[in-house]
């Protein structure tokens, strides 16, 4: 059975392929090739393809790849009716309840209001402030012994 793949050519890093029709059974590296129809870039996506040859093989048989039925199809390429396009591209994704949409959304707790009762009991009971008298302040002052940095050895640690 044939297949119509693309070949990769190009240097490293820079892709090109050539769309050939080939022995399904074969890798595309092998070189053995029955038909060379055009070539593709994907850099500036254009592709070259001789449409007549691609329509012949496809009438005859020769299954084409997901990328080469893509290609056809924008370049005007009538497939048969047997050619399956692949629409949905579904990836399957591994571990879903890590995803942060599916973790529930974090609760930020409540202020915490008091009791009405609580409330007017503080509004009708007058702030009252206590200011120390100033004796008590020069007994605080008095107790407290000064350091005397007289000597030079107090200031050395041992």
């Amino acid at each position: 059975m044939l297949a119509i793949r693309m070949q990769r050519t190009g240097r490293h890093g820079h892709a090109m392929y050539r769309m050939i029709v080939q022995e399904s059974r074969r890798t595309p590296t092998s070189g053995n090739v029955v038909a060379l129809l055009g070539s593709y870039d994907p850099h500036t996506k254009t592709a070259t393809f001789d449409k007549e040859k691609a329509s012949y093989y496809l009438e005859h048989g020769a299954q084409p790849s997901d990328r080469v039925i893509y290609l056809l199809k924008s370049n005007g390429v009538k497939l048969p009716s047997w050619v399956k396009i692949d629409t949905k591209k579904t990836a399957s994704i591994r571990h879903v309840e890590k995803l942060r949409r599916n973790k529930p959304a974090e609760v930020t707790p409540e202020p915490v209001e008091a009791p009405v009762a609580a409330e007017a009991e503080a509004e009708s009971t007058p702030e009252t402030v206590e200011v120390p008298a100033a004796s008590e302040e020069a007994e605080t002052e008095a107790a407290v012994p000064e350091e005397s940095n007289d000597t030079p050895a107090a200031n050395l640690r041992p």
